[in-house]
């Protein structure tokens, strides 16, 4: 089925998503997850109040009891399952995607992700096969379970003095905004803080250039120390210096050592992902910790963390993961932690622009996606031709491939949830990045 992917399930609304399939998705939970009782969330979207039906139904008739978060984060969600013990929890969100998206994000106890590899596989076979969905003679009921406050008081027992920052914050209409007014006051400069599941001012996507250009000038017009986005569920948030210049969310990774190792003294390992940039070893094994490397997305990021019982980590799309947070991600928790990191380094008279700047040693390409269809041959295509070229230093080849030379590295792999094949590079020199970039291009796009 179209909308089953490696870590969600999540479409176009009325087409790969729709009341029918949340419905069955629903109904099966309990099953899966040998529980009788299944925590509900969902965001904002258009759509989402009738999933959100279509989902406490589903569960009902397969006769488990739902605990109703009603609008909320996903990492509400997360924190709710783990910390009240739930075997099961189902948020309803597309997260970043467009309008017209809606999805399911399950988890399982500990909030530990439910993806294809995980159980969901097996939802899509039982739907697949229409497996019979009799009614429970004793149906489940529906429970309001209202913890805003207790959510609000635990991630407030992070925040630090940070009386100091001028700083803005675009919510991008979603979920978000129903918990940072209690947790940050009249100190931001708010920006689209109202619930709008049509996003009337841009797509609820950090990553995206264009989404970022309103709290670019707002941070340079108003003189700010940071700026801060936050995606639709709330899930990642990307930031800005007070240049208005975006920062690498893997180089978050490396900044977050500044508040766990030098404020907290604390050291552990520290998890990245395959695309990651070689600064954060480099910034942050000095210090003590131990950065390790794992497969991209939550349904890989989140267990390996927990197996590991790694610090932190976090993605070069924006998550970032907490052993605090019960090995789970959470873009306000993230956000708390950096203010805390850079009120810190403005009293010491150093900016968040010079501080990333000695964090930060290689030019990058970000992400580059190729839409094409025989992506293993272009994949091992690249990997042969430079590996020819040169002694590779290093090899991984976890989540597509990731090959290491002394001045430069790569890495080539599949999308999960997108029909692309991306490619990421970083090189000591922008001369050597440019020419790099432009081979593999030319190699890639021969497969198109």
């Amino acid at each position: 089925m179209k909308a089953f992917h490696a870590y969600d399930i999540r479409g176009e609304f009325g087409v790969d998503i729709t009341p029918e399939v949340a419905y069955k998705v629903a109904y099966f939970v309990p099953e899966l997850l040998q529980t009788g009782k299944v925590l509900v969330g969902r965001d904002m979207r258009e759509s989402s109040p009738v999933l959100h039906e279509a989902v406490l139904r589903g569960l009902q008739d397969a006769g488990a009891d739902v605990y109703d978060l009603g609008l909320s984060t996903t990492p509400l969600v997360y924190y709710a399952t783990a910390k009240h013990g739930f075997k099961a929890s189902i948020q309803i969100t597309a997260s970043h995607n467009p309008r017209k998206d809606n999805g399911l994000k399950i988890s399982r106890e500990n909030a530990l992700p439910v993806g294809l590899d995980a159980g969901l596989g097996i939802i899509e076979k039982w739907i697949e096969e229409n497996r019979p969905m009799p009614v429970s003679a004793c149906r489940g009921r529906v429970l309001q379970f209202d913890i805003h406050k207790e959510y609000v008081d635990f991630l407030k027992g992070f925040k630090e003095n940070i009386s100091n920052l001028k700083f803005a914050m675009d919510c991008s209409n979603g979920m978000a905004s129903i918990f940072v007014h209690e947790i940050f006051g009249g100190q931001p400069i708010y920006m689209y803080d109202t619930l709008d599941g049509t996003f009337p001012h841009h797509e609820a996507n950090p990553i995206i250039p264009a989404n970022l250009v309103d709290l670019q000038d707002k941070v340079r017009q108003e003189k700010c120390d940071i700026g801060l986005m936050y995606d639709g569920d709330a899930d990642r948030v990307t930031f800005v210096d007070e240049n208005g210049c975006f920062i690498s969310p893997d180089l978050i990774i490396a900044l977050l050592g500044e508040y766990f190792i030098k404020q907290q003294g604390r050291t552990g390992i520290v998890l990245q992902d395959i695309r990651s940039s070689k600064s954060l070893a480099e910034y942050l094994e000095p210090m003590g910790a131990k950065v390790e490397m794992w497969k991209v997305g939550r349904a890989y990021a989140a267990p390996r963390l927990r197996e590991l019982n790694g610090l932190w980590g976090g993605e070069v799309a924006g998550h970032y993961y907490f052993r605090d947070f019960f090995f789970s991600d959470s873009g306000i928790l993230a956000s708390i932690l950096v203010l805390d990191v850079v009120a810190r380094l403005k009293r010491e008279g150093r900016s968040f622009s010079k501080v990333m700047s000695e964090i930060k040693h290689y030019e990058n390409s970000g992400e580059i996606n190729f839409k094409i269809e025989r992506k293993q041959e272009a994949m091992d295509k690249v990997k042969e031709y430079f590996s020819s070229e040169e002694k590779p230093s290093a090899f991984y080849d976890f989540d597509g491939y990731r090959v290491e030379f002394p001045q430069w590295w790569f890495n080539i792999r599949p999308s999960n949830t997108e029909p692309y094949l991306r490619f990421l590079c970083e090189a000591t020199t922008k001369a050597l990045l440019d020419e790099k970039v432009a081979r593999a291009s030319e190699i890639i796009k021969s497969f198109e």
